[in-house]
């Protein structure tokens, strides 16, 4: 067994037991919800069709746009919480679905002859259309378990942990062992918890032909055991753990993971206990931080000053990163404790052959063949504020502008798929595929000096303030850059990256 692959195996309990207690919370949860509202709505025609309209508009939702949504509804929090809520909402629709369905094709002459001995409208809906409609209702739930396994992966956007920490840690840092091991691992337990709730749809739909069997015993015996056992594993997952001293940040690209692992061995070595929260989006993070749920992560200059800002102009560095100091702080309690020494820039790039071929070597080269190239981006850059800086100053736009996530984006120009990316100037890999970064001369793109950002109350703290503010003008463009391309292109672990830093910073 390699070394990279123990190290994916080494996490797999945590991620696990997160994956799980997710899972589980979000499924009980829907189904205490949503069977109830299926009854309701089987028993009255005014309600069935707005709350199935309801239900399957929010499943056409991207799952992503949901997680936002529930963040910024619950102003910025992060982990289980929001997670369970946006997982809840998508596993309603089979549970109402199907729970309405079974119960309208109870037939009507049961219902009937129910009526004639004498029962009220509660005694048959709850002991005869119920318990016959209880295998749809079930196969429903079966479906919902499946779906919220999948999406359950995507809950490390927001924080919480999951499998998908291997899959996107992987897809970033292009470990496709991590993305295989989350991926198997996902699969895996949708396969038990389907077989599991499987086995409870069979007990149900044979209880009264061979429930005195051995056979229908030992099925019983099984599926109860199962449950038993991930229910209680399950309540000890959430039993309260011992609390970290602060919780550092990340976005979801490698150069965040190296150093959110910088930052957080440098706050351990002053003593501090730590845990990392990594992949999230740039809104999720800020405000996260903003509300003192991360302690510190590192941000750019240039991604406040357009996306939180709105500023379109670009009155230089210095000028922007104190208008950036003065923002977070007034606006939001959050302090700039370090600027670390290197900006990451977006920069349009091409394959450096192809652009001298065509005689580009900045963005006005571009203009008067931009209509005919194909262009890519990072998941944000065509709709940030960069974009629309560039297009207001240039005039430029491309026959096609696709989305790609950055591991993918750089593959693709490197291979002719696209013309010109939206790299990022500390990037590693703008070096090995021989990239040419396009120059800017009407300074369209923002500086991007990278900083820790610090909550209000992790900066209340001296000795935090004073271990990460050893970090300032630590890292230049050069050795963050450096860092980036271990990862990305050696394939070296972020840890080996993180060590790098360090030793560069001890020998300076």
């Amino acid at each position: 067994m390699n070394d990279n692959l123990k190290d994916q195996l080494a996490l797999l309990p945590q991620y696990f037991q997160g994956h799980l207690t997710l899972t589980l919370i979000a499924l009980v949860l829907g189904i205490i919800i949503s069977i109830p509202l299926g009854v309701w709505a089987a028993q009255s025609s005014r309600v069935k069709r707005p709350l199935l309209t309801a239900v399957s508009i929010i499943q056409t939702f991207p799952s992503v746009a949901v997680l936002a949504l529930v963040v910024a509804m619950l102003g910025g929090r992060i982990g289980l919480v929001p997670a369970i809520i946006a997982l809840v909402l998508y596993s309603m629709l089979p549970i109402v679905r199907n729970t309405v369905t079974g119960l309208e094709t109870v037939a009507d002459d049961v219902v009937e002859a129910a009526r004639g001995i004498g029962m009220s409208s509660r005694q048959i809906l709850t002991q005869v259309r119920i318990p016959l409609a209880l295998p749809v209702v079930i196969a429903g739930i079966r479906t919902a378990a499946v779906w919220t396994v999948g999406l359950a992966t995507l809950s490390t956007l927001v924080g919480a942990t999951s499998f998908g920490n291997y899959i996107f840690t992987g897809l970033q840092t292009r470990n496709l062992v991590a993305v295989t091991v989350g991926s198997v691992a996902a699969a895996l337990m949708a396969v038990v918890l389907d077989s599991i709730i499987g086995g409870i749809q069979w007990l149900v739909e044979n209880r009264s032909e061979i429930a005195d069997t051995a056979r229908y015993k030992r099925a019983r015996i099984a599926v109860v055991s199962s449950l038993a056992f991930i229910s209680l594993f399950s309540a000890y997952s959430l039993l309260p753990e011992a609390e970290v001293d602060y919780v550092v940040g990340g976005k979801g690209y490698t150069e965040q993971y190296i150093m959110a692992g910088v930052v957080e061995a440098a706050l351990q070595d002053a003593g501090f206990d730590t845990e990392q929260r990594l992949g999230m989006g740039t809104e999720v993070v800020f405000q996260a931080t903003a509300n003192n749920m991360v302690a510190v992560y590192v941000e750019y200059s240039g991604t406040v000053w357009a996306n939180r800002m709105n500023r379109e102009d670009n009155p230089g560095q210095e000028a922007v990163m104190l208008a950036v100091n003065q923002y977070i702080s007034d606006e939001h309690g959050m302090q700039n404790l370090a600027r670390l020494g290197f900006q990451n820039l977006y920069a349009l790039a091409m394959r450096r052959d192809r652009a001298e071929a065509m005689g580009i070597s900045s963005i006005d080269d571009l203009l008067p063949v931009a209509g005919d190239l194909v262009a890519a981006g990072d998941l944000e850059f065509f709709g940030r504020p960069e974009w629309a800086s560039l297009q207001e100053a240039y005039g430029i736009d491309f026959d096609e502008k696709l989305t790609f996530d950055t591991s993918l984006m750089y593959t693709a120009v490197a291979e002719g798929q696209v013309d010109i990316i939206a790299a990022y100037t500390t990037d590693g890999r703008v070096t090995e595929f021989d990239l040419l970064l396009l120059e800017d001369p009407l300074n369209a793109l923002p500086p991007y000096d990278g900083f820790l950002a610090a909550s209000g109350e992790a900066m209340d703290d001296p000795l935090f303030v004073a271990t990460l503010s050893a970090l300032e003008n630590k890292i230049s463009n050069e050795v963050m850059r450096e860092a980036n391309r271990l990862v990305d292109v050696e394939g070296r672990s972020v840890s080996d990256a993180v060590a790098y830093i360090r030793d560069t910073i001890s020998s300076q």
